[in-house]
């Protein structure tokens, strides 16, 4: 009797982690996504007409800021749920103060939930303006970078980022999207 009650919390427990985990995984892919797009937007390039799939789906992993970002507000979204619930718990009276009293109605349940996903979006948001800032600075700081194309043309200009498929830089004001296939012979780093 007793091993089949811990095979079934065993098998709960797992259930329960990969259901957190596979959620985390989505949220931070999003994440990725709303970043990255804030990144190329800044140079005017709409990075969903150059991507696929693949690109977003590693996207959080493949710079360390976007990972580290979407690891951090999931923790500090989940740790602002928790201080509130501490409050709620411990504090009911000023808790109740702070909330007008709303906090007695049968809809503030609801009305949390909906006020928590919308200040996490809102803050996510603002996140996504200020790195897409950020980056383009960083870009425009760093050396300049050659490519040699197949018919020898050497195309010099900044790094913005690449996918799969395609090599973005940033010459003077002007942006180039070059294919990656057999035209393409060399980077060459200055």
């Amino acid at each position: 009797m007793k091993e089949g009650l811990i095979k079934d919390a065993y098998e709960l427990i797992i259930k329960e982690i990969q259901t957190v985990l596979t959620t985390c995984y989505i949220l931070v892919v999003g994440i990725g996504m709303l970043f990255n797009y804030q990144k190329y937007s800044e140079f005017e390039i709409n990075i969903f007409d150059y991507s696929d799939v693949f690109d977003f789906l590693i996207a959080p992993f493949s710079d360390f800021y976007i990972l580290l970002f979407a690891t951090a507000s999931i923790l500090f979204v989940t740790l602002i749920i928790k201080l509130d619930n501490l409050w709620k718990n411990k504090w009911p009276k000023s808790y109740s103060k702070a909330n007008f009293g709303r906090d007695k109605k049968l809809w503030f349940k609801t009305y949390r939930i909906v006020m928590f996903i919308i200040t996490f979006i809102i803050y996510l948001h603002l996140s996504a303006d200020y790195y897409g800032r950020y980056t383009k600075d960083r870009i425009i700081n760093q050396n300049d970078i050659s490519i040699r194309l197949a018919d020898n043309e050497i195309k010099s200009g900044k790094l913005i980022g690449k996918t799969k498929d395609v090599i973005f830089l940033l010459n003077g004001e002007s942006v180039y999207a070059i294919p990656i296939s057999s035209l393409v012979k060399e980077i060459k780093i200055k």
